[in-house]
């Protein structure tokens, strides 16, 4: 699972509020939510953050292995 939990993080040391990402980066408000519920993205929108965070990926998310998930 792709969690971004980094994000969060990484926006509050950039002083940059999930405001701000809409109305002056313009970021879609449901790209956010989706975000906020570690659901499927954009890459876009990835690489959009990463643009305004001035940021590496690492920086906004991260693999973390499912349990449920096998290697069969």
């Amino acid at each position: 699972m792709i969690k971004y939990d980094k994000l969060w993080i990484t926006l509050k040391q950039k002083h940059i509020s999930q405001y701000k990402l809409v109305e002056y980066y313009g970021v879609d408000r449901a790209q956010l939510q989706r975000l906020r519920k570690n659901e499927i993205v954009k890459t876009l929108i990835i690489n959009s953050l990463c643009n305004i965070l001035n940021c590496r990926v690492e920086d906004i998310m991260e693999y973390v292995p499912d349990d449920k998930v096998s290697n069969s």
